[in-house]
């Protein structure tokens, strides 16, 4: 019955679908079935081929839309044509010419001398009024061509102009990108702040980024995508949740952190190559780099490794970066934690600049000025010609910031001369440390020297804190030392556990359901916090945008790092049942899209590359929320609400 033709574009899709009752009229395109057009039932209506002349040539984001351009598509080769514009308008001087504005950029309009009906109406339009105009493209005249602009070699002389609707005379302010408002009134308004250039362009790059890994993930690794629960169950330790309450007294639901549980449920379910872009959610204090919401693209691989994973997300980066950005480097190089944390005092190395930590804890560790245990480092940093900057404002800056380092020392010096400054520190250290120190330290004249000893941790973190600041001090003082590009690198190797907060307790270092190194098992029993975990980190330009882990898939080893961890296994049964089904062995990995998208764009904040963030109380500037909830709610929800804490 049917012969199949490719569809034509329709247009006046509106007037011709919504004066019809779409339950009991068909449309159809001519030739699609044998019926001739003069013998069609009563409800089925034929599209005319009239109807599609104007549509035949758009591109692809005016198709289905009453403009035939953007602001930014029209060049020379379209003068003569006749065009319509949609947008808002932006700009107007000398009544006589006006810009108009998309999400896509501008255009110039120019009005005809005698046509005062549309000057008339023009002056008393407020700016980002939506206007639609319909003319012919015309050349600019040779002294008014503006190169930096795309449109800049033509203008749109206007033939009919419509006010599709007028702003308010009072906006709150205006897009001005030399007079951009503060971020928190930006913030409140998001939905004008969200037509300046900058965020036009966040948007669509991260819309396209996000299908250029949908499309790789799918099209050339046969990944599928799986929805997964937000509301679920609480999980013991890991971050704060948020808690949903339910019509179940005394019941509640959480937010996921993240879609880790049900994702190794999958693994057991056979969906052996998953990916989503998950919202997860997480109640902690927010920063520039951390929102209450947020999304990742979650990855789990059956029968993988470390190696198939991380090789997995270099070739994804590779493939969806985007092009209108800096080339991310091929080479991912790989870290150990250890060695991170001793060449950079961080397992957020930023590699855009040199700077290492060197190490002598050998020519201090026997001096007995010095309270020395097992975990005692000293580690030293140096800074050379022209890189000699130590001011008065920045040796009090690092002052304080080695104040949150309890367990560490912290001595800053401008070294003229090494053997007058090795003088000066025996009353300090001692001759004989002095001398071990001397023949240990690589040192120039006329060089910074940071120098610390302590706990290891504290020592290299405190040092890692110096690096990174004394770097920014430099810049501000007109060095250049970043190199502006993409610089991944892979930590390794991290610990397991952590030490918990409750004395002789345990935490997670990554989630409970990370698998130990296979080396360090038989560390499980005695001295846990030297068993090294499976898991690995993707760090950019010092930015963790990455993690994951090879996962435990024996119920036994489950088991037993929830007794570690003082988890009630009772709390967890279902992952013990689902990891004694026959339960592959699985990993994966999360990629933070928002704080990826904010290195990629080089933002202030992850705000930056969010639609609509919240704010840093963690409240939705638009609407205010959270907000109170009205008595029905609280006797429907259980909830009875009582200052007393």
């Amino acid at each position: 019955m049917f012969r199949l033709l490719p569809l034509r574009s329709i247009r006046n899709f509106r007037s011709k679908f919504l004066n019809h009752n779409l339950k009991t009229n068909l449309y159809i395109s001519p030739g699609a079935f044998k019926w001739s057009s003069t013998k069609l039932p009563k409800n089925i209506y034929l599209l005319d081929d009239a109807d599609n002349e104007d549509h035949v040539t758009q591109s692809k984001s005016n198709k289905y839309t009453c403009r035939t351009y953007n602001c930014t598509e029209l060049r020379t080769e379209n003068v003569g044509e006749r065009v319509t514009l949609c947008g808002w308008l932006e700009f107007q001087r000398m009544n006589k010419f006006l810009v108009i504005r998309d999400g896509y950029g501008h255009t110039q309009l120019l009005i005809k001398d005698n046509d005062t009906k549309t000057q008339s109406l023009v002056n008393t339009l407020p700016y980002e009024s939506i206007i639609k105009i319909t003319g012919t493209v015309l050349s600019r005249p040779k002294e008014m061509i503006n190169k930096n602009q795309k449109t800049g070699e033509i203008e749109v002389s206007i033939e009919t102009f419509q006010v599709l609707n007028k702003a308010s005379d009072n906006l709150p302010f205006n897009i001005r990108e030399y007079q951009k408002a503060k971020e928190a009134l930006r913030m409140k308004y998001r939905y004008i702040d969200l037509r300046f250039e900058d965020m036009q362009r966040n948007m669509r790059v991260r819309s396209n980024f996000l299908m250029a890994m949908r499309t790789y993930l799918v099209n050339e690794c046969n990944f599928v995508d799986v929805e997964t629960p937000t509301l679920f169950k609480a999980t013991p330790g890991g971050a704060q949740e948020f808690i949903v309450p339910t019509r179940f007294p005394g019941e509640f639901y959480s937010l996921v952190q993240s879609p880790q549980q049900f994702k190794q449920m999958l693994m057991a379910g056979a969906i052996d190559r998953y990916f989503q872009i998950a919202r997860c959610y997480r109640d902690e204090s927010t920063r520039s780099d951390r929102q209450p919401e947020f999304t990742q693209l979650d990855i789990e691989m059956s029968f993988t490794d470390c190696i198939g994973v991380m090789s997995l997300v270099q070739d994804l980066l590779q493939y969806a970066w985007p092009n209108i950005v800096k080339p991310l480097h091929r080479y991912f190089p790989k870290l150990t934690y250890k060695e991170a944390m001793e060449k950079y005092g961080t397992d957020k190395p930023d590699l855009r600049f040199r700077f290492q930590l060197q190490d002598c804890t050998d020519a201090l560790k026997e001096c007995e000025k010095l309270p020395t245990t097992d975990n005692f480092a000293a580690f030293y940093l140096v800074f050379e010609e022209p890189y000699v900057h130590l001011s008065s404002s920045i040796k009090n800056k690092l002052v304080q910031l080695s104040q949150n380092y309890a367990e560490a020392r912290l001595i800053q010096s401008k070294i003229n001369n090494m053997n007058d400054w090795i003088a000066k520190m025996s009353k300090v250290f001692g001759e004989k440390t002095c001398s071990n120190l001397h023949g240990s330290i690589k040192i120039k004249d006329n060089s910074i020297l940071f120098l610390c000893y302590g706990n290891w941790k504290h020592v290299l973190s405190m040092l890692g804190t110096v690096r990174s600041e004394y770097v920014e001090h430099l810049e501000l003082q007109g060095h250049k030392i970043k190199d502006n590009a993409f610089y991944p690198v892979w930590i390794t190797n991290f610990p397991l556990f952590e030490e918990g907060k409750a004395p002789g307790s345990l935490q997670s270092a990554h989630h409970p359901f990370t698998a130990p190194h296979p080396d360090d098992v038989n560390l499980l029993a005695t001295e846990p916090l030297k068993v090294r975990a499976l898991a690995y980190d993707l760090v950019l330009n010092g930015n963790e945008v990455a993690g994951g882990s090879i996962r435990i898939h024996d119920p036994s080893q489950q088991e037993f790092i929830f007794k570690l961890l003082n988890i009630d296994k009772q709390l967890m049964s279902y992952m013990l049942e689902m990891l004694g089904s026959g339960c592959p062995p699985h990993g994966g990995i999360a990629i933070g899209l928002d704080r990826l998208l904010a290195t990629m764009l080089n933002t202030q904040s992850i705000r930056d590359v969010i639609a609509f963030p919240k704010t840093f109380e963690g409240r939705d500037p638009i609407s205010g929320a959270p907000a109170p909830i009205n008595e029905h709610d609280k006797k429907l929800y259980s909830i009875d609400i009582s200052n007393k804490l």
